[in-house]
């Protein structure tokens, strides 16, 4: 099972529908399940530490945490494939966790079994959700030896 809790909710329609498609997709291969959190607009400590007490609350403790952060460990499809499927078979649940616009709290980053980059790049927080879906979901075709456009 795959659980994202993440900060903010979507409202562009056109993302929605997107994000909607590959749930589906990889549904196919997986459960999952999207957990959006309120986001907090206080200044940044604070809202880093408001959100992250709230997604404390979320995470299954027996499950494999990752946390997407702009400074984690970067890695191609292949590699994100590989880590999906070896952490899948080994725990019942993957967390990912997605921040909110100021990033992700250090005591979630601490507690997490690993820290992912996408990219050194700044992406819009409800761009990145989707971003983020497609290499699931690429990762699963990987997995399965299933073809999938490049």
């Amino acid at each position: 099972m795959i659980t994202i809790i993440t900060v903010g909710k979507i409202k562009e329609k056109y993302l929605i529908e997107g994000i909607n498609e590959y749930l589906k997709r990889i549904s196919k291969y997986t459960k999952i399940k999207i957990i959006e959190l309120e986001d907090e607009s206080f200044d940044i400590n604070k809202t880093l530490k408001a959100e992250a007490d709230k997604m404390i609350k979320h995470i299954n403790k027996k499950s494999y945490i990752i946390a997407l952060d702009i400074n984690g460990n970067q890695m191609n499809s292949i590699d994100f494939s590989n880590l999906i499927n070896n952490k899948i078979n080994l725990y019942s649940e993957i967390t990912f966790i997605i921040g909110g616009s100021y990033g992700i709290d250090e005591s979630i980053k601490k507690i997490s079994n690993e820290n992912l980059s996408f990219s050194k790049m700044t992406f819009p927080h409800q761009l990145f959700r989707l971003i983020f879906l497609e290499q699931l979901y690429r990762s699963f075709k990987i997995i399965n030896n299933e073809t999938y456009h490049k």
